[in-house]
């Protein structure tokens, strides 16, 4: 890692007591993406979101600083600053970083809360047209410059270790959202899934579109805990 993450601002929102709950948005999103659901949740829990570096009001860093590693150093900040353990809820890259979160720090995580979200891939191929796809999106989204690394993968460490994660998880993916509901099955494979939700008429932003759904599973995974 080339910068003191510490050093690094990371903006956040937080609300309500209780259970520890982190919300961790996807690539080229900002924590405001999970004010309805947290909304719904009022103050049954210990809400705390936040943007990843180089997104919404968190600092930007150079190129070179936005490496897996930086992202969960990142997470292990909030993670800290909301108790653990802590029920971590992600979409999409963010999901992703909960299950590599839950894989590094099995002893601060409660449960999992995957939204939309993807395990990374096994075959190189399947890698390499990812981050293809990714290079194109950045330069359409007019993204920092470097920041778009943070959703590219590297390796298949996190779906090659998934049986090792043990935290009880809810999963959601929206009605059109067919790619990821892909994932989904794959989780229901190696992982304790408790519930496996596939939201009506709501796509890969279903945390936007259906707050409540979101909101819901949370509630029945806290109380399982």
């Amino acid at each position: 890692m080339t910068d003191q993450a510490a050093d690094i601002h990371l903006a956040t929102t937080v609300a309500g007591s209780g259970t520890p709950v982190v919300f961790t948005h996807g690539w080229a999103d900002e924590r405001s993406v999970w004010d309805g659901a947290i909304a719904a949740l009022g103050d049954s829990v210990h809400s705390v979101s936040w943007d990843l570096r180089g997104h919404g009001e968190s600092d930007v860093p150079p190129p070179g600083n936005y490496t897996r590693d930086h992202a969960l150093a990142d997470m292990e900040r909030i993670v800290a600053s909301a108790g653990t353990p802590a029920v971590l809820v992600g979409h999409s890259l963010g999901g992703y970083l909960a299950l590599a979160y839950a894989l590094r720090h099995p002893d601060q995580v409660a449960g999992l809360v995957l939204v939309a979200a993807g395990p990374g891939f096994r075959k190189d191929e399947a890698r390499e047209q990812w981050n293809e796809n990714v290079d194109v999106s950045a330069k359409k989204l007019g993204v920092p410059e470097g920041s778009e690394f943070i959703s590219k993968h590297v390796d298949s460490w996190v779906i090659d270790s998934l049986g090792d994660i043990k935290a009880p998880t809810m999963v959601l993916v929206g009605e059109y959202d067919k790619r990821f509901q892909a994932s989904a099955a794959v989780f229901g494979k190696y992982m304790d899934v408790r519930s496996n939700v596939v939201v009506p008429d709501a796509g890969h932003s279903v945390h936007k579109k259906k707050p409540n759904d979101i909101a819901a599973a949370i509630t029945e995974l806290v109380a399982q805990l």
